[in-house]
């Protein structure tokens, strides 16, 4: 039960800041806010022992992450760059994509991680109807 309330929570202010976070933005999350929703989720995958699910879920921040990863790794053995300019969503920016483009689409491959990954644990857990 804590862990439901504390996720409940955590989604009840994600949803309260998209709310004023829509196109344009009146606030801003920051670094502070993002570690520490970045952690919770991370805490939440932890008590429920869903942490490798956790990154099918979160596949496109992992995708993110791993841009920036290759990028450096790769410029400092080449001096070349894979993206035009990391993470990846610049890279897309500077291909002339507008940002909302890159928003839709993101928001596209999230819901696609977020269902495999629901239905990773439900086959897996065995409470998908049969």
């Amino acid at each position: 039960m804590p862990v439901a309330l504390v996720a409940s929570a955590v989604a009840g202010a994600c949803i309260g800041f998209l709310w004023y976070n829509s196109y344009p933005a009146d606030i801003f999350m920051g670094d502070t806010g993002s570690l520490g929703l970045g952690g919770t989720i991370a805490a939440l995958a932890v008590v429920t022992k869903t942490e490798l699910l956790l990154l099918v879920i979160g596949g496109i921040f992992v995708i993110e992450a791993l841009s920036v990863v290759i990028q450096v790794a790769w410029f400092k053995r080449t001096r070349r760059r894979v993206f035009k300019m990391a993470p990846i969503h610049h890279h897309y920016e500077m291909l002339g994509w507008s940002e909302t483009k890159i928003m839709v689409r993101f928001w596209i491959v999230t819901a696609m991680f977020g269902s495999l990954g629901f239905a990773i644990y439900f086959f897996q857990t065995g409470r998908l109807g049969g």
